[in-house]
């Protein structure tokens, strides 16, 4: 529970359904909120801290202790303003459908300190807040079956993140496919990318490699990364698919 806020509700006399209408938004998005680890937009944080006479930072600190990777604070603040995000990854789950425990081992085989492994979970997870913002972005996912198969953490881990990664694919703005295993070299074997698309209209992108992030603006770069998108999703399976072959994956780790 976040004690915080609901303490600074009561003591404005704010219920979930009153507050919900005062920032514009649906009650369950905003009961959500009470929950540890559910975090609002920045604008819609900075609304509610309006409405309730506080700081942001006093009810959401994990948003504000900077706990990202420095080269990919950039990233994740434009993550969310975007009103779709597409990710394509041929070895791991991407962060934001990441459960805690697969986050800490795919963290902890970067040789990190444990404290940091912990810093970057709260941080990852801070993250996935984003797919519940009102409205939330479209994020369609795009993963190679070796994905699937490799085990990260443990069996138990894996057949959580698994579920936890089929639950999510039913939502309606989630869309998780599938690149069957026995698809000859594609494109996206080069390495794993997101695009991100703004309230605005533009476009920016992100690279992941062994040492850094690199956020990627020239619009000459963005589309030759567009046109990567459209080839390694004309590989994926559908949508159905896709989720039949996760929901066999959860079954043979169990």
């Amino acid at each position: 529970m976040n004690e915080v806020l609901r303490v600074a509700m009561a003591e404005r006399g704010e219920t979930v359904e009153s507050l919900a209408h005062r920032v514009g938004v649906d009650p369950k998005t905003a009961g959500r909120w009470l929950s540890s680890g559910r975090v609002p937009h920045p604008r819609t944080r900075v609304a509610v801290a309006g409405v309730l006479g506080r700081e942001p930072a006093e009810l959401w600190p994990e948003p504000y202790r900077r706990r990202d990777l420095p080269w990919f604070r950039p990233w994740a603040e434009l993550e969310q303003d975007a009103t779709s995000i597409r990710s394509y990854q041929p070895l791991v789950l991407p962060g934001l459908v990441q459960t805690e425990d697969y986050a800490r081992a795919v963290l902890r085989a970067g040789g990190l300190s444990t404290d940091e492994v912990e810093q970057l979970v709260v941080s990852r997870l801070a993250r996935q807040a984003v797919l519940d913002r009102d409205p939330p972005p479209q994020l369609v996912i795009v993963v190679d079956e070796a994905v699937l198969c490799r085990t990260v953490g443990d069996p138990e881990v894996m057949a959580r993140q698994m579920g936890h990664l089929a639950d999510g694919a039913d939502r309606e703005h989630v869309q998780v496919r599938v690149i069957p295993a026995d698809e000859p070299w594609h494109a996206g074997l080069a390495g794993p990318f997101m695009l991100a698309r703004l309230p605005d209209g533009v476009e920016v992108a992100y690279l992941d490699n062994q040492l850094r992030g690199e956020l990627v603006t020239e619009s000459a770069d963005v589309v030759s990364l567009g046109r990567r998108w459209e080839s390694v999703a004309g590989k994926a399976l559908s949508a159905r698919q896709s989720i039949s072959l996760i929901r066999e994956a959860v079954k043979r780790w169990i």
